[in-house]
C-alpha cells in the first residue's frame, strides 16, 4: 500500500469517526459526572481557580484543555456554557487517538495502521466516551501517545522522541491516577520485547552512554508537565504534595471498593458480547483480529522494519499486562477499559494485515478484505446505536449510572415555574438530597442563581424554597411539614431512581393556568433560555453548594 492511498484511507476513516462523534452530541442527558466535571471547570473559566482535589476529583488537564473551547464560543461563566463545548473536547482528542496511529507505520505497516484507523473510529465504546464530558478521552489518547514513544525510543529514536515520551506520559499523570498503571505497563511491554526478539533487535543510537541522558530528557519532560498542571501554572505550588494523599486514596478504592465491584472478566465480556432487552452487542471483531495479531507477533523471528516482531510483542505486551491489571481490580466502570483497548486496535491491524500477506490467493485475500469491510460496517452501525439511538438507554452496554431523559424535564419544569414567579430566575428553589441524588441539576439549573442544597430537610429556610426537589428517602418528612401548601410531582433521575417535586400551591395554579387544553407543557419540552450569573450560588443562609463524589470520580 502506498503513502497517499494509506493517508487517504486514514483520513476517510477520521471523517467517518468524526461524524460518529459529533452528530447529536448535545441531544443526550448530561452523565451526573459530566456536570460535575463542568461545575469543577467552571470555577476556572470563571474565576481562574483551580485546585487538585486528590480525592473527589481526577487530574487537571481537562479543564485546562476546556478553556479554548469556551473562550472560542464566547462562553465565560457557567450559564453561558453548553454541551457542545464541553464535550467537543473529548471528540477532539477522540479524533487526535486516530490520528497517532500513522505513527506506527514503521513499526506495524500501512495496512495494519489503516485497519486500526478504521476499527478505532467505528469503535461503539470510542466513539460513546469520545462523546463524554470525562477524563477518558484524553487519557486514552496520552496513553496511547506515551506507548508509541516508548516503543519509538526502543527501535531507535533520538531525543526528541524521549522528550516527546516524556510529554505523553507528564500528560497522562496530570489527567488521570491511573497512570501509574499505564505508564509502567509500557515499560515493562517494551522490555519484554526487546529482550524476546534476541539477534533481532532493531539498531538503537541511544542504546550505551546515551540511554541515561534520553532517559533524563524524558523524565525531566514528564515532571515539567505534572508540575505546571498539578500547580496551577506554578500558582499553587503546595498541591504537588496532594499527588502522594492521591496515592493511598485511590489504591484503597480499588483493593477494598464500597461499591461498582465487577468480576474480573468484566471487560472482556464487555467487548466479546452483551445483549439486554432484544438490544445485541459486540466488538468482537477487534478483539479477534488482535488475537491474530498477537498469534503472529510471537511467530516472528526477523528483524526487518516492516515485519519487525517488536512492534507486535510490544504491543500484546501492553495490552496483556495493562488489561490484566485493570481487570484484576474489583473496581470496575466501563470506560477505564479505553487506555488499554486503544492498543488493541494496532494490535488488531497487525492480524489483518498477516491474514493479508500470508495468503497466496488473490480471491481469498479480497474475501478477507470484504469481511473487514461488512465488519466494520456492523461496529459503525452499533456505535450510531450506542452513541444515538439508545445513548440513554440502560440496555446499552456503555450506558452507566447515565442520567434519564426525564430529569431533563425535570429541570425544565422548574425553569418554566420560575418564569412564571414574580423573582423570575431569580426564585428560591431547594434541593434536598444526598449529594449522588443532586446531580446532574446543578448544570440544569445552572441560569438560576438561589438554588440551595441541603442533604437534610432540617433547615427551616430550605422549606421556605416555591419549589422543593427531594429524594424519596426525605418525601414522608417533607408532606409532614409541607401539607397541603405544596403539590407534587415525580420524575426519574436515573434508572430506579426518583426525585419528588413540591410546587407551591399559589405557583401551581399559575402554571396550570398558561397551559392549553390538550398543549404540551413548553418547560416539559425545550430548554429555556438560561440566564447569565456570575457563579453557581446558594440561597442566603443555605450551605454553599460543594459538588459531591460522583461514580467516575472514585474510580481508580
Amino acid at each position: 500500500m502506498t503513502r497517499a492511498v494509506a493517508g487517504a484511507l486514514v483520513a476517510l476513516a477520521l471523517t467517518a469517526g468524526l461524524a460518529l462523534r459529533t452528530a447529536r452530541l448535545t441531544e443526550r442527558p448530561m452523565h451526573h459526572d459530566e456536570a460535575n466535571q463542568a461545575v469543577k471547570f467552571a470555577a476556572l473559566l470563571e474565576r481562574g481557580e483551580y485546585r487538585y482535589d486528590a480525592r473527589d476529583h481526577h487530574g487537571p488537564t481537562l479543564y485546562y484543555l476546556t478553556l479554548p473551547s469556551a473562550w472560542l464560543r464566547g462562553q465565560h461563566t457557567l450559564a453561558l456554557l453548553d454541551e457542545a463545548t464541553l464535550r467537543g473536547v473529548p471528540v477532539v482528542f477522540g479524533a487526535a487517538t486516530i490520528l497517532l496511529l500513522p505513527l506506527l507505520s514503521a513499526g506495524i505497516g500501512r495496512t495494519a495502521v489503516v485497519t486500526a484507523a478504521l476499527l478505532m473510529a467505528l469503535s461503539p465504546a470510542m466513539v460513546f466516551y469520545s462523546r463524554m464530558y470525562i477524563q477518558e478521552a484524553l487519557f486514552a489518547c496520552f496513553a496511547l501517545a506515551f506507548v508509541i514513544g516508548v516503543g519509538r525510543v526502543a527501535t531507535g529514536g533520538g531525543f526528541a522522541w524521549a522528550a516527546m515520551t516524556g510529554v505523553a506520559a507528564g500528560l497522562a499523570m496530570a489527567t488521570k491516577e491511573t497512570a501509574a498503571i499505564v505508564v509502567p505497563s509500557a515499560v515493562a511491554a517494551a522490555a519484554i520485547a526487546w529482550w524476546s526478539v534476541g539477534a533481532g533487535r532493531p539498531p538503537n543510537a541511544l542504546i550505551g552512554r546515551h540511554l541515561r541522558r534520553a532517559t533524563l530528557v524524558g523524565l525531566a519532560a514528564a515532571a515539567g508537565v505534572v508540575a505546571l498542571f498539578y500547580s496551577s501554572f506554578f500558582s499553587a505550588p503546595a498541591a504537588l504534595l496532594e499527588l502522594f494523599r492521591a496515592a493511598g486514596t485511590y489504591l484503597d478504592r480499588g483493593i477494598d471498593p464500597s461499591s461498582h465491584i465487577q468480576p474480573w472478566h468484566y471487560y472482556l465480556q464487555l467487548l466479546t458480547y452483551s445483549a439486554s432487552g432484544g438490544l445485541r452487542w459486540s466488538e468482537g471483531l477487534v478483539l479477534a483480529l488482535a488475537v491474530v495479531g498477537t498469534i503472529a507477533a510471537w511467530q516472528r523471528s526477523d528483524g526487518s522494519s516492516s515485519g519487525s516482531s517488536f512492534w507486535p510483542r510490544y504491543l500484546a505486551g501492553d495490552v496483556v499486562i495493562a488489561g490484566g491489571i485493570f481487570s484484576a481490580i474489583p473496581y470496575k466502570t466501563p470506560w477505564n477499559l479505553l487506555p488499554f483497548y486503544a492498543g488493541a486496535f494496532a494490535l488488531a491491524g497487525v492480524g489483518f494485515a498477516t491474514l493479508v500477506s500470508k495468503e497466496r490467493s488473490r480471491l481469498v485475500r479480497v474475501l478477507v478484505a470484504g469481511a473487514l469491510a461488512a465488519g466494520s460496517v456492523h461496529l459503525g452501525w452499533q456505535a450510531w446505536r450506542a452513541a444515538i439511538t439508545y445513548a440513554a438507554d440502560p440496555r446499552n452496554p456503555y450506558v452507566y449510572a447515565q442520567t434519564v431523559p426525564d430529569a431533563v424535564r425535570m429541570a425544565a419544569r422548574i425553569r418554566h415555574l420560575s418564569a412564571l414567579h414574580p423573582d423570575g430566575a431569580r426564585m428560591q428553589v431547594s434541593v434536598i438530597a444526598p449529594p449522588s441524588e443532586q446531580w446532574p441539576l446543578p448544570w440544569y439549573l445552572r441560569g438560576m442563581p438561589n438554588v440551595g442544597y441541603w442533604t437534610a430537610p432540617g433547615d427551616v429556610l430550605a422549606l421556605q424554597a416555591p419549589v422543593i426537589v427531594s429524594s424519596l428517602e426525605h418525601a414522608p418528612a417533607l408532606e409532614q411539614a409541607l401539607g397541603d401548601r405544596y403539590v407534587s410531582e415525580y420524575f426519574g433521575l436515573r434508572p430506579e431512581l426518583l426525585l419528588a417535586v413540591y410546587i407551591d400551591r399559589g405557583l401551581w395554579d399559575r402554571f396550570l393556568a398558561t397551559a392549553r387544553p390538550g398543549s404540551e407543557d413548553p418547560g416539559a419540552t425545550r430548554e429555556l433560555d438560561a440566564r447569565p450569573t456570575r457563579r453557581l450560588s446558594a440561597v442566603r443562609g443555605a450551605p454553599v453548594f460543594r459538588p459531591g463524589r460522583t461514580a467516575a470520580e472514585r474510580v481508580p
